[in-house]
């Protein structure tokens, strides 16, 4: 199949032996590879950006650690599920920070697409022990059902409050940079987070005027299903980019027939897109031109185009004559 390798530049050279692909790639784009899918991402790793992590991170870690306190001495579940969201976060926040600061850190000879798949490994890591947040909380939440204490409410209240403040002023620093997965997760997170502990407010005042000391746990056992539902979605994409999958904003067969319809291409196969990290895509594909292979202008054409279209960064094609015959046994676009 690799016989006939009509390289439109010889730039970018990479062996992707861990793809199942024991032989050469050509970027046809050459050049016009480096530079271009970092740009609009400049300030995601930039210094700001990590000052805004810094001081999210540490005002939250801070706060997380005071109202878990409150809530043990206030015998308030609803308190601790808030802390629990809270300890998410900070964990969130931490893990992307450390995923955006290897971001920056430049490929290796061993690791040639440099760390960015940290990324994706920190919002697994996150959600994993948001995860195992929850179940302490479950597990709190339950006794107090059982064995109803009394909960001091104006502690609750004031420290909620706090919490709104903590929350709603730190997820202003991260309205910029929501395409990438932990940025965007980090600003829900803490958006999500002074919605909470509103709820908690509203709680205790309920418990303030009324006794019912049961309102507490329950909403403990809400603020968890709040925070395994958003839980749940991070699950699933983290999972999803550690499988190589194609990612949600890719249309696949979108990719496919764009690439069938370039001038002098009889058959495309092997196409595979994937994510390299929480904001960036990668996409191979052999595509069969028996006129030859296209010129460095054609391949820096598709590349920008893919990239515009699709949000694909970067892009390794293969050109094949079709002298011999493809095994499309496993290929739908056989």
């Amino acid at each position: 199949m690799g016989a006939h390798h009509h390289h439109g530049s010889h730039d970018h050279e990479h062996k992707h032996d861990d793809k199942g692909h024991n032989h050469s790639h050509s970027h046809g784009h050459g050049h016009h590879h480096d530079g271009h899918g970092h740009h609009h991402h400049v300030d995601i790793s930039g210094q700001g950006f990590n000052k805004a992590f810094a001081i999210a991170t540490m005002a939250n870690l801070v706060f997380t650690l005071i109202e878990a306190g409150y809530a043990i001495a206030a015998h308030s579940t609803s308190l601790l599920a808030d802390a629990g969201h809270n300890l998410g976060d900070v964990m969130g926040l931490l893990f992307a920070w450390i995923a955006s600061y290897l971001l920056t850190k430049p490929s290796s000879d061993r690791y040639s697409y440099g760390f960015k798949r940290t990324s994706i490994l920190a919002a697994l890591v996150n959600a994993l022990m948001l995860v195992a947040t929850c179940s302490i909380i479950v597990y709190e939440a339950i006794v107090h059902i059982v064995h109803p204490e009394h909960v001091n409410t104006m502690t609750v209240m004031i420290v909620a409050v706090i919490g709104i403040l903590v929350n709603g002023g730190t997820a202003m620093l991260f309205m910029k940079g929501q395409d990438d997965l932990n940025i965007r997760g980090a600003f829900l997170h803490l958006a999500g987070d002074a919605l909470v502990s509103f709820g908690v407010v509203v709680a205790a005042i309920v418990i303030h005027y009324s006794g019912w000391y049961i309102v507490d746990p329950i909403a403990g056992l809400v603020i968890v299903a709040i925070i395994l539902i958003s839980t749940w979605r991070l699950l699933r994409h983290s999972l999803d980019m550690i499988l190589d999958a194609v990612p949600y904003h890719v249309d696949r067969n979108a990719v496919l027939d764009y690439l069938k319809i370039q001038p002098g291409v009889n058959m495309v196969h092997d196409l595979h897109i994937w994510s390299l990290s929480t904001n960036e895509t990668a996409m191979t594909a052999h595509l069969i031109m028996p006129g030859g292979t296209p010129s460095d202008n054609e391949y820096a054409r598709i590349s920008t185009d893919l990239r515009k279209q699709f949000r694909i960064n970067h892009v390794t094609l293969q050109v094949e004559l079709g002298d011999t015959e493809v095994d499309c046994a496993h290929e739908q676009e056989c």
